[in-house]
């Protein structure tokens, strides 16, 4: 009797493939509006980039995901400037064409959706009906001026360019972010347990793409290639 294939498990949820809520420092969101200073700068497991522990004229503190070039007794302020420094949280709208921004909103009040790893950030390109932003992965995408960003790019940029060295390191390493350190190849497992195992060799033993919108079951190997829409 054969088992659920990696795709299926990780389709159905559970605790493995959950991201351990306890392990996280804050839900992150971007901070109200009002004048902040940054007391700290701190990790955040399940995260590349460090944190900015803020806090306002009141003593509340807030967390803000920290950008390139932040420390700690620095001013930064969320709402409507005159000024576009980094650090800066504003409207699309408000922000230039040629700045680069991280942690925007998909639509106006989410608290931030795009760019938010390590080293990401986001071009404003233009203005008109919606802001039109070019992401990191190259795409054009159209966003609402309400929508909110941050003025900058994430830190930790280097996060991935420090040598794991160690497998134990490696697993430690991914914990924290629910990912599985190594990889089963299919066609290395039995018939029973993926699509691609059995037989007296190790091969597929048919195409290897897979359409888009096949079953979990069935969603292994290589998705075919679309091109990219600017």
């Amino acid at each position: 009797m054969g088992k659920h294939i990696v795709p299926q498990r990780r389709g159905k949820g559970g605790l493995v493939y959950r991201s351990p809520s306890h392990r996280h420092v804050t839900a992150l969101k971007l901070p109200g509006a009002g004048k902040y200073t940054v007391k700290d700068i701190v990790h955040a497991p399940g995260r590349n980039a460090p944190l900015l522990v803020i806090e306002n004229s009141e003593g509340k503190k807030d967390y803000q995901l920290a950008f390139t070039g932040a420390f700690v007794g620095q001013t930064i302020i969320s709402g409507a400037s005159s000024e576009i420094n980094k650090g800066i949280t504003s409207t699309l709208g408000m922000i230039p064409d040629g700045y680069l921004v991280h942690n925007i909103e998909s639509m106006p009040g989410d608290g931030g959706k795009f760019c938010r790893t390590a080293g990401s950030s986001a071009l404003i390109i233009s203005h008109g009906e919606g802001v039109s932003l070019k992401l990191s992965s190259g795409k054009i995408r159209r966003f609402n001026p309400n929508c909110k960003a941050t003025v900058g790019t994430v830190a930790g940029s280097g996060a991935r360019d420090l040598p794991i060295l160690k497998a134990g390191n490696h697993i430690h390493y991914l914990q924290s972010k629910a990912k599985r350190p190594y990889t089963v190849r299919g066609v290395a497992m039995n018939a029973a347990n993926h699509p691609h195992g059995g037989g007296n060799h190790q091969h597929v033993g048919g195409p290897s793409t897979v359409a888009r919108g096949a079953p979990p079951g069935k969603k292994v190997g290589r998705l075919s290639p679309q091109r990219r829409k600017n």
